[in-house]
């Protein structure tokens, strides 16, 4: 199983989370790209951090929207959007080979993430790239690129509530963000053990995942990780990449 976190979220003097202390947890780092956070300072280092701990690199594109944070959605043109997500690609491809790493997968951001209008944008820039999508399960995005023949890897949230459609809840909605650390890693070994989730409502959902990812800006996010990895490898959970 692959751990994954959202990191390099920084911009400029601003910074978002303990980057190199998440980097001691998870197995795979998803990289802010500069346009919903990050700069290049940040995405270099972000790099040079995962590299030395062989933790695998990949790019967190998102919207234009720095003062949003990427949770907004905004009303693109495909072909603008599917070339501005190329362009984040490539600009933490050039700065991830200096420091001696590679980007492997792409991994949508926020209000994108979820944005069943522009998946279409996230599959072509996949394509163009040559990167496989971390994505939900069974989600819009997932079926879009299945049909694309881009291939996917699904990701749970151990830190996200779930609706009984098997969708996230939206953070303004109460109960989105989990924060109990008890709550947080019963969660992820049920979707890693048993490969299913409980919705808001009870309802238990199948959840096959290849990666957990745990949000670098939950409230106390690394002790959140460090707790969900000890029990995974208490439960005999080999830890690796979802994809090298």
């Amino acid at each position: 199983m692959d751990l994954n976190a959202d990191l390099g979220e920084g911009f400029g003097r601003w910074q978002l989370g303990d980057d190199e202390a998440l980097l001691d947890v998870v197995t795979s780092a998803n990289v802010a790209c500069g346009f919903h956070a990050g700069d290049a300072e940040t995405m270099r280092r972000s790099c040079a951090y995962a590299a030395r701990r062989d933790v695998a690199v990949g790019a967190q594109v998102g919207y234009r929207d720095l003062a949003g944070f990427g949770r907004r959605f905004i009303e693109y043109d495909l072909n603008q959007l599917r070339d501005e997500l190329i362009y984040q690609v490539g600009a933490l491809q050039a700065l991830a080979a200096v420091e001696g790493a590679r980007v492997r997968y792409l991994k949508p951001h926020g209000a994108l993430y979820h944005a069943v209008a522009h998946v279409d944008a996230i599959v072509e820039a996949a394509q163009a790239t040559g990167l496989p999508v971390l994505c939900a399960p069974a989600s819009p995005l997932a079926t879009a690129a299945g049909d694309a023949v881009v291939p996917t890897y699904a990701e749970g949230f151990a830190d996200r509530a779930y609706r009984a459609d098997g969708t996230l809840l939206p953070r303004g909605k109460a109960g989105a963000v989990i924060t109990d650390q008890e709550e947080v890693v019963a969660r992820a070994l049920l979707m890693v053990v048993d490969q299913r989730v409980i919705a808001l409502d009870g309802t238990v959902l199948p959840h096959a995942v290849d990666s957990i990812c745990l949000h670098g800006d939950t409230p106390g996010a690394v002790v959140l990780a460090r707790a969900v990895r000890a029990a995974l490898e208490n439960a005999e959970v080999p830890l690796t990449p979802f994809i090298r």
